[in-house]
């Protein structure tokens, strides 16, 4: 297994700046092995509060070939008699629901209670080591007691249509868009952002290395280099009070390890040549992929609508040119009170298998707006087998509803911080009755890990029992519109087509 790394600024900032330009100048690229650090793969990291201790486990798996294996994480569903009382009295609060649920998300956001409307972001709130949440004391709920409406079944062969946006490709719209959108919400800050850029002697793109950034006064991050060796730094997400101009960037992959430097405000982009000699390029691609999906009553239709597209899916990418040796996750959440807040099925390359566990998977449940999403997504981060060893590493995160954030345990933000750290990128989809929290959420989290944000379209953009269109509510623009089946495989063909040849 590849041992994380943390190396430590101990030099005055001019001596960093000339050994950058004497390594440039001399063309040294090797450097002294860096020490391993404590782990702590229960824990959830929280950047603000890093140093030098990468406290989750690297992707090491070297293998799916096992049957599907499952564990789940139970809720308390409300008593039965409860449950009756609750209906009986919020019948006006379940009109209130399916009125938020098909309303855009400026209108939905009106509806909702102040807890789930209010401008300001959510204070920062200290990483749980279990994956089971436990309640804040006094934590406003968001109109509790609310049972999801019933949904009309769409026709069994009706597509599903999607549209998608590069957050950043965009990235000025990118920012506008938050600028504008006044939500709850946890906040990192990413305005200032760098493109990391690993490449070997030969020019060739170095896929799946690790870095680590570091300033002078003790604060990191760390990232994985995506199939095109890239990967996005936000200095101030991880460094909000030192505010440091320059930054030690170190890669390393296989034993070979280089250094360069980011300063603020010099350029956009840090190119690192990764020295010695370089890897084989693999007969085949390696491919880790997750559907993370919001499995509450509200969803049934886009569930449905995966388990009868899902062989499409695997046979179209198990066709592209770097043919994939692809493992399939499935991780399912609710919320506390349903019969399981997280039901996760680890790797397989059994599609018969796997198939089976989607096609067992129903909606149902969820009650107030927001589900477990938090407690889904640092599962999928930190409890799933992610192979180590140039794999590209892809989750789905299929979801009508923002997360808790009224809730203490995992918070989303963090664990986008810890995928970084993995390389997992997160596509995020919005499904119909996302309201603007729920979008803004969706986008930090797909934009951090280098992803993208998909989101279903209609005929009539506020009502998706129109069926399928090019129109959405959600606040994009120069988008096209593709089946969603379709859509996931273009993801994943230029993901894995940015791998080096060979591959």
């Amino acid at each position: 297994m590849t041992q994380p790394f943390a190396p430590r600024l101990r030099r005055p900032i001019i001596v960093l700046l000339c050994a950058q330009l004497l390594l440039t100048a001399c063309g040294a690229t090797e450097a002294p092995a860096l020490p391993g650090v404590t782990r702590h793969p229960s824990t959830p990291p929280d950047s603000r509060t890093m140093q030098t201790a990468l406290n989750f486990e690297a992707p090491s798996a070297t293998h799916c070939a096992r049957p599907v294996q499952t564990h789940e994480t139970p809720g308390t569903p409300r008593p039965l008699t409860l449950m009756r009382r609750e209906r009986a009295v919020g019948a006006a609060s379940a009109d209130e629901y399916a009125l938020r649920k098909s309303a855009p998300p400026s209108t939905a956001a009106a509806i909702a209670e102040a807890p789930a409307a209010m401008a300001v972001p959510v204070p920062p709130a200290s990483p749980s080591p279990s994956p089971t949440p436990t309640p804040a004391a006094t934590a406003p709920r968001v109109a509790g007691a609310i049972q999801p409406p019933a949904q009309a079944p769409r026709p069994a062969n009706e597509p599903v249509t999607a549209g998608m946006v590069d957050d950043n490709a965009d990235f000025g719209e990118y920012l506008a868009f938050r600028a504008r959108t006044q939500v709850v919400h946890r906040e990192r800050d990413i305005s200032a952002r760098y493109l990391l850029q690993v490449r070997d002697a030969r020019g060739t793109v170095v896929p799946d290395a690790e870095v680590a950034v570091q300033a002078p006064n003790g604060a990191a991050m760390w990232a994985r280099t995506d199939a095109g060796g890239r990967a996005w730094l936000h200095p101030n997400a991880f460094d909000a009070r030192g505010r440091s101009q320059v930054y030690e960037v170190t890669v390393r992959k296989n034993g070979r390890q280089s250094t360069a430097f980011l300063q603020r405000g010099q350029k956009n982009a840090v190119d690192v040549v990764l020295g010695g000699k370089s890897d084989a390029a693999p007969a085949r691609a390696q491919l880790d992929l997750v559907f993370l999906i919001d499995a509450t009553g509200s969803m049934d239709d886009e569930i449905a609508k995966l388990k009868s597209t899902l062989r499409t899916i695997a046979d179209q990418v198990a066709k592209l040119p770097s043919r994939p040796d692809t493992c399939f996750g499935l991780v399912a959440y609710r919320d506390r009170t349903d019969d399981f807040i997280v039901r996760r099925h680890d790797f397989t390359n059994d599609l018969n298998a796997f198939q089976g566990v989607l096609d067992a998977l129903r909606a149902a449940g969820g009650g107030d707006y927001p589900e477990a999403m938090n407690e889904a997504l640092n599962e999928t981060v930190h409890q799933l087998s992610w192979r180590g060893n140039g794999t590209t590493r892809l989750v789905v995160l299929l979801a009508d509803a923002p997360p808790h954030l009224d809730y203490g345990g995992p918070q989303y933000d963090d664990d986008m911080v810890a995928a970084l750290g993995k390389g997992i990128k997160v596509f995020s989809v919005g499904a119909s009755g996302l309201d603007r929290q729920g979008e803004y959420i969706q986008r930090q989290i797909a934009q951090y890990t280098g992803g993208r944000f998909v989101f279903l379209t209609y005929k009539e953009a506020s009502d998706p029992a129109s069926g399928p269109g090019t129109q959405t509510v959600h606040d994009v623009g120069n988008y096209s519109v593709q089946t969603l089946d379709k859509l996931i495989v273009r993801l994943v063909s230029e993901e894995l087509g940015k791998l080096p040849a060979g591959s």
